[in-house]
C-alpha cells in the first residue's frame, strides 16, 4: 500500500496579512488610549450640589461617614447592611491601595445638574456613577449629600 501524503502549504501572504492586521490594531488602540482619541465623555454640566466625606471602619463592622469639612459624623452604617455603599468604596479603596493611598483623604460626592451623581476620588482621578446603578442605589448616596451631621 502506498500512501502518499500531500504537503499542504498555508499562504504565507495570508499570514503575513493577519499579523500586520493585528499589529496595526494594537498600534491603533494603544495611540488612543496615550491621547485620549476617540474617548467618550459626557459634558460636565454646573454641579448643583457637592459634599465631601470621608469613610472609615469602625471595629463592630459598622462604617463611620464623616464631613469632611467640620469631620462630624453625617452618617454610621451598621454592620452587615448597605452593600452597595461598601461595594463602590471597595472599587475606590482598591485604587488607592494600589497606588498606597490611605483612607484619610476624602471622596467628593457630587450631583450635577443633569441628574449625574458621581463618587470621585480625588487623589485617583477615578470616579463610579452612581446613576448607573438605579435609582434605590443612587438614592442611598443621595440621603448623603442632604444628611445633617450627627445622624445616624
Amino acid at each position: 500500500m502506498n500512501t502518499t501524503h500531500a504537503r499542504q502549504v498555508f499562504p504565507k501572504v495570508a499570514l503575513y496579512g493577519a499579523a500586520g492586521l493585528v499589529l496595526v490594531s494594537l498600534m491603533v488602540a494603544g495611540a488612543a488610549r496615550l491621547t485620549d482619541d476617540g474617548a467618550v465623555s459626557l459634558p460636565a454640566g454646573a454641579v448643583t450640589e457637592s459634599r465631601a466625606l470621608r469613610f472609615e471602619d469602625r471595629a463592630d463592622g459598622g462604617v463611620a461617614i464623616y464631613d469632611a469639612a467640620t469631620g462630624e459624623v453625617v452618617e454610621i452604617v451598621a454592620p452587615g447592611t448597605n452593600g452597595f455603599i461598601r461595594g463602590a468604596l471597595r472599587g475606590l479603596n482598591r485604587e488607592r491601595l494600589r497606588r498606597d493611598i490611605g483612607a484619610q483623604p476624602a471622596f467628593n460626592l457630587t450631583l450635577f445638574e443633569d441628574g449625574r451623581l458621581l463618587l470621585i476620588d480625588p487623589t485617583t482621578n477615578r470616579s463610579i456613577d452612581l446613576g448607573a446603578f438605579g435609582r434605590t442605589q443612587t438614592e442611598t448616596f443621595v440621603r448623603l449629600l442632604t444628611a445633617k451631621e450627627g445622624q445616624s
